[in-house]
């Protein structure tokens, strides 16, 4: 951080000030013009995606700092670009502020950005500034994809095995423990850190692209997937209404953070990981021999929930008989103006 921006206020330096602070983060080669000139490769095709995040709506000073703030408005963009099979090429950032902002605050939401973006040898490459009541953080990021591999929602097949990356709840379950510190003496010192960076720096699931292009070769097999930043349900019901087809879930085989197991209980941790949201993992629907393979290629890191069946509704079924079939909806789950 500038220690000479430490205690200046976005209003006592202006625009140009601010700007000419924040192009620090992009190259220069890029930036300075009324727009931004990318290079894609002949070929692939042009993904682009957009999401806004609010203060006191998906972040607050409560649970997230500058840095957190900057990293979860990065990943949950390139999250987007990994849910249609595309490799990042550059963000924009549209950035409305208060003029009482600190300044410092400001470069370390770039900091926060920036850490996350350069794993993926990603840029920002251009933005505006303004005005505004709150502060507001509006990203759009550029991807590339070959045509083939683009992953869509409405290509889920019956017979289709569903395929997570990862596991579901632990974003939800950092909140709580952020929210309300108390409700970690049951935790380890090193889950409760666990789940709380689950929440604060979510990591987009690029890296599962490669290994699924390896299994697949040249097929011309049709991938439907999603990310599960608005909570495994709503993944799973999006994809089905997509594709007009329904599904069945094994309660059992949904992974849940470890931690869970002698933390909540069995309904309170279903409900983290169905409606938690904010874990930025896939969730894919494929033939069940590439299925199997990407399973096994990587390891924990992915299970097999599930089957597209014919029908349009996702049950949630439990092979011990223990719970009564559930038919999952998007009721539960944050909607913006419910």
């Amino acid at each position: 951080m500038n220690t000479e921006s430490s205690s200046l206020l976005v209003r006592d330096i202006g625009e140009q000030g601010l700007l000419q602070i924040l192009q620090r983060f992009c190259p220069q080669e890029i930036i300075g013009d009324d727009a931004a000139v990318i290079a894609t490769e002949t070929g692939l095709s042009l993904v682009v995606t957009t999401d806004v995040l609010v203060d006191n709506i998906h972040f607050s000073e409560i649970t997230t700092s500058a840095v957190d703030v900057g990293w979860r408005a990065a990943a949950a963009n390139l999250s987007d670009l990994a849910a249609m099979g595309a490799s990042p090429l550059g963000i924009t950032v549209g950035l409305g502020l208060p003029g009482d902002v600190s300044v410092s605050w400001v470069e370390q939401m770039y900091v926060g950005m920036t850490q996350c973006l350069q794993q993926y040898n990603t840029p920002i490459v251009g933005g505006d500034v303004v005005r505004s009541p709150v502060i507001t953080i509006a990203i759009t990021a550029f991807g590339q994809a070959y045509p083939q591999q683009i992953i869509r929602r409405h290509r889920a097949q019956v017979g289709d095995a569903i395929i997570v990356t990862g596991v579901h709840g632990a974003s939800r379950a950092g909140l709580e423990l952020l929210l309300h510190p108390e409700k970690a003496e049951n935790l380890s010192p090193e889950e409760t850190k666990a789940l709380i960076r689950a929440h604060q720096r979510p990591q987009p699931r690029l890296d599962v692209l490669p290994i699924l292009w390896q299994i697949l070769g040249s097929s011309q097999l049709a991938i439907a997937g999603m990310d599960s930043s608005d909570g495994l349900a709503d993944a799973l019901v999006q994809i089905c209404r997509a594709s007009n087809v329904g599904a069945v879930v094994e309660r059992t085989q949904i992974p849940f953070p470890p931690a869970f197991a002698h933390w909540l209980t069995p309904e309170q941790a279903l409900e983290y990981s169905l409606y938690g949201g904010e874990d930025f993992e896939l969730v894919l629907c494929l033939p069940k021999e590439p299925a199997d393979k990407l399973v096994q290629m990587l390891g924990q890191g992915a299970a097999a929930i599930g089957e597209i069946t014919n029908g349009s509704t996702v049950v949630l079924r439990d092979q011990k008989q223990e719970f009564p079939d559930q038919v999952l909806s998007l009721s539960q789950e944050f909607q913006h103006f419910g």
